[in-house]
């Protein structure tokens, strides 16, 4: 009975996977399974800088898509006990490296998750359910890996940008800086105050000196050229002081 529904999955499985599926003997196969990672593998190559990868994985269409194997052997009790199952790197076209991706890494993981599915089909053709369990594990193993590489690259942009933005904005004011700049600021207008009140006393000193005659000697006018030969015939010392101006002084007192 169980080699009967062995062999009936296995003309449907060829009916769904005819270019994947390889025979390795009668109750033994392979199914190559190819991940669907979108279009932008190419993008996330070039965004890590990889510009061969990016190039490769550009031009290569499906052939660039991750692919790995899935290794089936029938036990005799399948489909009421677990089938043996591994899973391994493909070789030609289907070996192309992603960056996200590595059955070799990632082995562990996926068979865990194919035999969760195993328990939960036992006693009916499961290798589809597999097939299906295992492949979309890997790729949504390939879009949180590329969410992670996302938000790393969006955060290195944003401090990018905010380092950026700090050339543009002053310091951050805060109660304390606020207060210091206050004390600052009125110590420098008290200072301002300060020096226009010394320099306005030191204008009215100098005007009040402009203001005051200056009297000069009578040897003063005489060697500046403003006495004449007269003034000095008419007499006077060398002080500038009349003698006759003495002399009368001197018969007042008398």
């Amino acid at each position: 009975m169980g080699r009967d529904e062995q062999i009936e999955e296995r003309e449907v499985l060829e009916s769904i996977f005819p270019e994947e599926i390889t025979d390795l003997s009668e109750t033994e196969f392979q199914i190559t399974i190819k991940l669907d990672v979108g279009g932008d593998s190419s993008e996330a190559a070039a965004a890590a800088g990889d510009d061969e990868e990016a190039a490769a994985a550009g031009g290569e269409g499906d052939a660039a898509a991750p692919a790995f194997l899935l290794q089936v052997r029938y036990t005799d009790e399948y489909p009421d006990a677990a089938p043996h199952l591994d899973l391994l790197a493909p070789g030609g076209p289907a070996a192309h490296p992603h960056q996200h991706f590595s059955i070799g890494e990632d082995r562990e993981l996926l068979l865990a998750r194919a035999h969760e599915t195993v328990q939960e089909n036992l006693g009916m053709a499961m290798v589809f359910a597999v097939v299906s369990t295992v492949k979309e594990a890997a790729e949504q193993l390939i879009q949180d890996r590329r969410d992670v590489v996302a938000a790393a690259r969006e955060e290195a942009a944003l401090a990018a940008e905010r380092e950026e933005n700090k050339k543009f904005h002053g310091t951050q004011v805060t109660p304390e800086t606020f207060w210091a700049w206050r004390d600052g600021f009125l110590r420098e207008l008290a200072d301002r105050a300060r020096r226009d009140e010394e320099d306005r006393l030191a204008e009215l000193k100098r005007a009040r000196v402009k203001e005051e005659p200056v009297r000069l000697t009578g040897k003063q006018l005489w060697q500046g050229g403003l006495a004449s030969a007269a003034d000095e015939d008419e007499g006077g010392d060398d002080d500038g002081v009349p003698v006759d101006g003495v002399e009368k002084l001197a018969v007042d007192a008398a």
